[in-house]
Formats: C-alpha cells, structure tokens, sequence
C-alpha cells in the first residue's frame, strides 16, 4: 500500500494510556509512563516492549500498516522513550464514521468478515483455559460486581437483574459446548478489541489496527467471542444489517458451524464489556458528557440483554392430535429458525427397521404404536434432544404429547439443561382433522401411518394440556406458523 498523502492537518490525539501524534503520511503512538489495574507502563524498557509487541501482533492483521519502532532521544542525545510508527490511515475510511453515516457498506463487511476468518484460522492456538464455561462465567460476573455501583443511578435493575440471570442461565447447561469449542481447536490468540473505530476500509481491502498488545489474557479465547465484538460494535452503532452481513460472512468464510446461541452469548458478554467501560466513564465526567456516557451505558446493557434472550435455548414441544397440523407448524418453526426438527412418527419408523415414509399396519395400542414401542420413542426424542440442547441448540420436538406423564419427562428435560420449555397444542375441530388425515393417506408420502379411527381413539381418551398454549390451525399454514414464532419469541423474553 502507497503512503496516504498527507492530505490532513496534523493532530494530537490522547487515550488513557497513549499519545497518538499525527502527522502527514504518518502516526507515532507513546505510551504513557502510568501503571493501571491492568497495564504497567512505568518504566522505558516496558514501554519498549510494549511497542515492539504492538507492532509484532499487529502486522498480523496490517503488515503494512505498523512500519515499526522509533526511539526517542532528548537534546542530550540520551535515548528517552520508543515510539510505534505507522501508516496514517485516511480517516474518512474509518468503518465506525461511514456505519453510523448509513453508508451501503455490506460488500465491504463481507470482506472484512473473510479477513478476519482467514486471521483466526492461522492465529495461534493457546492454553484453553480462558475459553471454558466456568472462565467466561467468572468475567461475566467481575463485571457485574464492577457494574453494581452504578445500578440505580445509571443502569436500570431490572435489565441487570435480567442479564445475570439469562447469562447464568445460559453458561449453566453449556458445559459441553464449551468443551466442544475447545477440542475443535476455536481457542486461540485473537485481536482481543475488535472495535468499528480501529478498521479502515481501504480500496485494496480492510485494515484492523489495534490489537491488544498489553495483555495476552485478554487477546486469548474462543475466535466466535473475538468476531462478537465487532459484530456488537455495528449494532451499536444503529447498524444491525451490517451485524447480520458480517455474521452470515463469517460463517461461511470460517466454516465455523457454532450455534447462532453462542454467538448471541458473546455479543452480549462485549455489549456488557462496553456497558461497564462507559459506566467508569460516567463517573469520571459531568455535565452534559456525563449524560451521554449514562445514556450510552443504558443502551449497550438494553442491547446486552436483548442478545441473551434472543440466545436462550428453548426447548419447543409442539403437539397435538393426528390432522390438527402438528408437524406442518413444527417443521415450519424449525426451518424459519435453522433449528432441528425431531419428529416422533420418523423416530418411531426408524427404531421399527422402517424407512420414515413406509406403512405400519399396526392398530390402535399395538406393534409400533404399544405403550412400549411408545415410550421407547419418546425416549429417544428426549436422548436426541438433550445432546442438541447441551451444545447450544434449540430444538422442536414434534409428537402428540397425549401422555401427560412424557410431558412432565420434557419438563425435567428443559430444567436439566437450564433451557427455557415452550408449549403449544394444536387444535381444529374433530371433523378438519379427520378430513386432513384422510386426505394425507390419499395422497401418500408421510411419515404418520393414523387413520380416522386412531384419531377418534386419541380424541376420545385426550388428557387436558393447560401448560401448552393452544395454537387454532385452521388459520393458513403461514399465518399460524408465525404466530407460533411470536409466541417462542415472547417466551424466551422472560427472565428465569
């Protein structure tokens, strides 16, 4: 890349713990002799570490960005202080000023999800301790501690109250998923602050400056949780198609299945990361600044807590008679989710040795439809699902749920794995469903093997279900689907 011209005046810019001096084609960066809870700076050769490291990890992302380091000698001669040099970067390029502008930005955020990809995969692996449940479960809760002196004055109760408890919730039944991550070899040595305001978008592709160079620990950790900063950072700044785009790249470029779960998990642990950050922020400032930090704060915790819900693994049994659309509504919630779909009548052919779309002859309460051949299937749905629910994924579960005592096993299935249980019966009258049963056997191809008579059977012995909500399926299949979604969506915002 040719050296920008030098086209903007020269600046002064200060951080906490760096002096950036702009000037034409170039920026040198010094590090403030000051020692923090986090970072010592105090003496010169530190400094000089410092900025040798800086440059080292950060060339991984632009090489050719950071040209190296200066050092700095006073009238004397004396050597006095290091510098990092680099590339200034055109600041009209920068992607936090053109995303909160609404610049058509999605093409370059799909490459500078492929950018990213490519770094993790070659980025190296690391000890992957701060990546099990119980370490990303302890940072959760230091920044709640930090957080509760501001509960109140700047952040609401509630949405704290919430956060813990979804958060918890979450890393609760997750152990597995975690382990998972981990053997798949996702942990490794990231950027570690991958912020909107540090990329640029360059035509011959995106730069990412600014890695974390003073801390190992904090650069180190599952690549989904690095990607989630910036991710969040977009959606911060009003720019969640961006989010989306970034995400859908992303995953296609790493080839990274993890739960959407997970991702949403990571971008509220950042989005609670940056709520804490700007509470300090609060504190140290007034007037009118000093509202905008607390009002700022407010956001990223209502955005922290919109993540955790909308990443809360559900459980979803749907059921009902034979012919009131069970499976239609099932099948169609699964599909608008990306979630899997257990059906009890493919597991109930697939025990018996049967392809899902044979015929079984058997009658009422016999061969495959026994009590045992029955709570055998339903055994296997409950096996299937704990596996998907442990590893981050919501599930539906479709069968009749006519037994109450298998409706109380799924209870304690959900409870087991900390996943939140939403119920929903459908219903039409005897009349619909016996014409949808016969016309399905006309027409062949499914899975269910009942007759008119086993519905008149089941109808006839129902046990009332008032823990599922009733869905009316006489509707058109879309529109009941829907408000099957809304429902699940609804259910998953309530705190535990």
């Amino acid at each position: 890349m040719p050296d920008p011209e030098p086209a903007e005046p020269a600046a002064v810019v200060e951080t906490h713990i760096s002096t950036l001096f702009f000037v034409g084609g170039r920026a040198y960066k010094l590090k403030k002799p000051v020692r923090t809870d986090f970072v010592d700076f105090s003496t010169r050769e530190a400094r000089r570490q410092a900025c040798h490291r800086e440059v080292e990890l950060n060339r991984r992302l632009a090489p050719d960005v950071y040209l190296g380091v200066a050092d700095v000698t006073g009238p004397d001669g004396e050597l006095c202080d290091h510098l990092v040099v680099m590339r200034r970067m055109p600041s009209d390029r920068r992607l936090a000023t053109l995303a909160a502008a609404g610049a058509p930005l999605r093409t370059d955020v799909a490459a500078l999800a492929r950018t990213i990809a490519a770094f993790h995969a070659t980025a190296a692996r690391v000890d992957p301790a701060p990546a099990r449940r119980n370490a990303v479960g302890a940072l959760w809760e230091g920044n709640f501690v930090a957080m509760e002196p501001h509960v109140g004055p700047v952040l609401p109760a509630s949405d704290v109250a919430a956060a813990m408890a979804l958060s918890r919730e979450y890393l609760a039944g997750r152990e597995p998923l975690f382990e998972d991550r981990i053997a798949a070899g996702h942990v490794r040595d990231g950027h570690g602050d991958l912020q909107a305001d540090d990329v640029y978008l360059l035509d011959d592709g995106p730069r990412v400056l600014d890695g974390l160079e003073f801390d190992d620990a904090l650069r180190h950790g599952d690549t989904l949780a690095d990607a989630a900063f910036l991710a969040m950072d977009l959606e911060r700044l009003g720019r969640r198609d961006l989010a989306d785009a970034f995400w859908v790249a992303y995953r296609d470029a790493s080839g990274d299945g993890f739960p959407a779960t997970l991702a949403h998990h990571y971008a509220a642990y950042r989005a609670q990361v940056r709520a804490k950050v700007t509470t300090l922020r609060w504190s140290q400032t007034s007037g009118p600044e000093r509202d905008g930090h607390a009002a700022a704060a407010r956001d990223l915790l209502s955005l922290c807590r919109a993540h955790l819900e909308a990443g809360r693994v559900v459980l979803v049994l749907v059921g009902g008679l034979p012919g009131t659309g069970k499976s239609t509504v099932a099948g169609a919630v699964a599909r608008a989710e990306g979630w899997p779909w257990l059906r009890s009548d493919e597991v109930r052919k697939e025990q018996a040795g049967l392809e899902p779309r044979d015929r079984a002859t058997s009658g009422v309460g016999e061969g495959l439809y026994s009590p045992r051949a029955t709570e055998a299937v339903y055994a296997e749905l409950r096996r299937r699902a704990g596996r998907l629910l442990a590893l981050g994924q919501p599930v539906v579960l479709d069968a009749s749920w006519s037994d109450p005592s298998e409706r109380v096993r799924a209870e304690a299935l959900a409870a087991e794995h900390h996943a939140a249980l939403v119920a929903r019966r459908c219903e039409v009258p005897v009349d619909v469903a016996a014409a949808r049963v016969e016309a399905r056997a006309r027409a062949g191809g499914d899975p269910s093997d009942a007759t008119v008579e086993v519905l008149r059977s089941m109808a006839a012995r129902a046990v009332p279900w008032p823990a599922a909500r009733p869905l009316d399926t006489s509707r058109p299949p879309a529109e009941v689907a829907g408000r099957a979604r809304a429902l699940i969506t609804r259910a998953r915002a309530v705190p535990p």
